[in-house]
């Protein structure tokens, strides 16, 4: 043999071989890409995670039609207006933080404000501890239609009146009180709730007992109101019939709701804020949301060095009070969080590296827990309520949404000509402020984000509900993931520990006992939890597999495909 065909035949063997590595790699591919998509959770293309599998499955159908991500969670939002009635609806307001496919950040505010008309000693019935706040005093202008109208007009891409379509029938025809919710109506301060309130057409039999498992829950007059906004979009809320019976509704039942109010509303753009967790970038919503907060956190956290050996053995106690210490800290910025338009307050502090540092030295230097005074903490009052839509479309553009009424079933108010259930946005003043102005939006715990490596292999879109608990089940969630190398499942599931308003520190029922216990060794004063609210909805693309986890605290469950 020649030598120029020795050499030849060497070129073939090397070429042969490359080619067989190849298909190997690309085998080995093909089974992770289907060992991702056959397991529960686990998708290819795309993804939602909504309150309920039902409304899950309805932003999926969306994106299989072609929808985009704002188109899914539109649907799927509209869909959890139903489903968890006492948690959102069009009677509210929501906060939207959309990245697009190129990677580009939108951050869409359709919170709810102060009407021009309001109880000018208002702030002077706010309770002292926790209550419902209840009555049309405590309303809104609500602002969620807006808010999917502008996300639509600029993200959308299938029919508006399509993404109603699903919502009306379910409406019209009804389905079984879910899970969650019978749970809800069952406790006797939301039954004694409905049979007091305007809420009772809806959740009561005819002999004013309150609904259960297996009845049947319709909303009749909504299926009309949604089916004059599928057809004549978000204006007819806002200017046409419907505003007029809402504002009648509303001033019959003793408030001040005006058609100007609702004719006025205009959604603020908003420039994302922007913070590094070491290889990761997290955009959050500004004031007045609480994506400063949220950031704050984080970053003092990122400062101890955190890994999964820092939740091991003994080194798990000391960051459980780092962690504690950090929420208290947090607590006492909470004032800072108002609506920039409105207030002088500023929260760019908290986004301040040495302010950061400031706080960690604090925190490292006193190995125990302190007096309110040394977090600035003022007593306030806790809250709960709304809901999250995390959504993932194919072409990688993403959504994280909050939306809310505030306080379950909002202001207690039904509107029985167009079947909407009103906010009690007021209430958030509670605590924060000792006087608001018209047009201002309240503070809010909402935080929905967005959070990718450089190259955004890797995205993580979350958020959460629960009023006052919103950020530290964030907080939790997101730290698990990024940090202490929990799959997103076990990230969300895992017991969360939130400091109350009167700076003690409570426990979610099933939180290991032994750090409990610890936690008092730290000086931390331990209190049992009355309430634990605290929902989180993610989804996690990495390694070419996308997981999506709907917190089952809610009965949640994601769908995509």
């Amino acid at each position: 043999m020649s030598r120029s065909s020795s050499r030849l035949a060497c070129v073939l063997c090397v070429a042969l071989l490359c080619t067989a590595a190849i298909i190997c790699v690309c085998a080995l591919l093909l089974v992770r890409m289907r060992r991702c998509c056959e397991e529960d959770g686990e998708f290819s293309r795309a993804a939602v995670a909504a309150d309920s599998l039902m409304c899950s499955k309805m932003g999926r159908d969306i994106l299989l039609e072609g929808g985009s991500a704002v188109d899914a969670a539109i649907s799927a939002l509209l869909c959890t207006s139903l489903v968890n009635p006492q948690s959102m609806g069009i009677g509210g307001g929501s906060i939207f933080t959309i990245m697009s496919k190129d990677g580009d950040v939108t951050v869409i505010n359709s919170r709810e404000r102060v009407p021009k008309s309001f109880s000018p000693n208002l702030l002077s019935k706010c309770p002292q501890s926790w209550a419902f706040l209840v009555g049309p005093d405590w309303i809104g202008v609500p602002g969620e239609l807006r808010g999917y109208e502008f996300a639509h007009k600029k993200f959308g891409k299938l029919p508006w009146r399509r993404l109603f379509l699903p919502v009306i029938t379910l409406a019209r025809d009804g389905f079984p009180v879910p899970e969650y919710l019978v749970k809800i109506l069952s406790n006797p301060n939301i039954s004694t709730l409905m049979t007091k309130t305007s809420l009772c057409e809806l959740f009561c039999h005819k002999n004013k007992t309150v609904f259960g498992k297996g009845d049947i829950l319709r909303y009749p007059k909504l299926a009309e109101t949604l089916e004059i906004i599928a057809e004549h979009g978000a204006e007819a809320f806002y200017t046409g019939k419907i505003a007029q019976d809402l504002v009648q509704d509303v001033k019959a039942s003793g408030g001040s709701l005006s058609l100007e109010d609702l004719k006025s509303f205009k959604v603020i753009v908003a420039e994302a804020l922007s913070v590094q967790l070491g290889n990761f970038t997290m955009h959050s919503p500004p004031p007045p949301f609480a994506g400063p907060i949220l950031s704050f956190i984080l970053k003092v956290m990122e400062g101890f060095g955190l890994s999964p050996s820092s939740v091991k053995g003994e080194a798990r106690k000391q960051t459980l009070h780092n962690y504690i210490e950090t929420l208290k800290f947090a607590n006492g910025q909470r004032n800072n969080i108002r609506d920039q338009q409105h207030s002088q307050l500023k929260a760019d502090h908290l986004m301040d590296s040495s302010f950061v540092e400031r706080i960690r030295s604090m925190i490292k230097s006193s190995n125990y827990a302190q007096p309110p005074s040394y977090y600035n903490i003022t007593p306030g009052t806790d809250r709960f309520g709304t809901t999250h839509v995390s959504v993932l479309a194919s072409d990688g553009s993403v959504v994280s949404v909050t939306s809310t009424i505030n306080y379950f079933f909002g202001s207690g108010v039904y509107s029985p000509k167009t079947g909407i259930i009103l906010n009690n946005e007021l209430a958030d003043f509670c605590g924060r402020s000792s006087s608001f102005s018209a047009g201002e939006q309240p503070p809010s715990s909402m935080s929905p984000v967005i959070i990718h490596s450089k190259d955004r292999e890797k995205v993580l879109i979350i958020g959460g509900s629960g009023g006052s608990q919103i950020i530290t089940g964030m907080a939790t969630a997101i730290m698990n993931k990024l940090w202490f190398g929990m799959n997103l499942e076990d990230a969300i599931k895992d017991k969360v520990v939130y400091v109350n308003a009167d700076n003690s520190v409570s426990f979610e029922h099933g939180f290991n006992e032994s750090m409990k216990s610890a936690m008092q060794s730290f000086r931390h004063t331990v209190k049992e939890p009355r309430f634990s609210f605290n929902v989180v909805n993610g989804i996690m693309k990495e390694n070419g597999c996308i997981t999506a986890f709907s917190d089952s605290r809610k009965h949640g469950k994601a769908s995509g495909y």
